[in-house]
């Protein structure tokens, strides 16, 4: 497969659904490989973004454990980035090694297995210990009021602490399975809304230019025109209208 033209890369603020940084490549240049570029940029030149950053959300294009690590281990950001399905033998479960009742999917759903009756139930979120890097989860039986044959000899029903550590991929500091990372990556549509505000109210859907450096000037143009009618409006007193490029 080949690919022709130009892939631009987008760092948008997801709030403000404004650009932060932009990257133009070559097509078959790989998203993930333009991300560390783009953070590496970052660092040197406005390391201030990456210090007021709480999270970062991207599609399966970013799933790169190298990434995770990074955006955590050194700027506290926390990844929210959709998972492929990696493992090749066709498991739907795995074991942990320090629980032998407790299993989980790719997907970071965690499920305890009762010692009597083998029925798997969902265990529920118990939020991050930042301080242990661990992910929380706590008995179904006792947080829904389920009867449960095998909570007397259940060595879970405590709950336990999962290490990031664990699978670094897998386990995020905002938990996959939980409701606060569908909300943080429902923010992800802000780089689409912009994407969109490129190609149709800038034109560079149907464009004519030829030239990677001229690509690259005219993406550059529309961008700073976004943050120009940003800055206009706040200035005008109309901070509720910053993403509207129209009277």
């Amino acid at each position: 497969m080949r690919w022709f033209g130009y892939k631009l890369h987008l760092i948008v603020d997801a709030v403000y659904e404004l650009p932060v940084h932009f990257s133009l490549t070559p097509a078959h240049v790989a998203d993930i490989t333009e991300a560390h570029r783009m953070i590496d940029h970052l660092e040197e030149s406005r390391p201030e973004m990456l210090e007021h950053a709480e999270t970062l959300a991207a599609d399966k294009a970013y799933d790169d454990t190298k990434l995770i690590r990074r955006l955590w281990d050194d700027h506290q950001i926390k990844p929210v980035i959709d998972i492929r399905n990696s493992w090749k033998d066709g498991e739907s479960t795995r074991s942990f090694t320090k629980w032998e009742n407790v299993v989980y999917t790719y997907k970071g759903e965690v499920y305890c297995v009762c010692p009597v009756t083998g029925k798997e139930r969902t265990m529920t979120n118990g939020g991050f210990e930042k301080g242990r890097n661990t992910l929380k989860k706590r008995c179904p039986a006792k947080q829904y009021g389920i009867s449960c044959q095998g909570m007397s000899q259940c060595s879970v029903a405590q709950g336990i602490r999962i290490p990031l550590a664990e699978d670094r991929r897998i386990f995020t500091p905002i938990d996959r399975s939980s409701y606060a990372w569908e909300k943080a990556y429902r923010r992800r549509t802000a780089a689409e809304r912009v994407n969109s505000r490129l190609d149709c109210t800038f034109g560079l859907e149907k464009h004519t230019i030829r030239g990677e450096q001229k690509m690259r000037v005219r993406c550059g143009l529309a961008l700073c025109v976004m943050l120009a009618m940003a800055v206009g409006r706040i200035k005008a007193n109309q901070a509720e209208k910053m993403r509207s490029l129209v009277a």
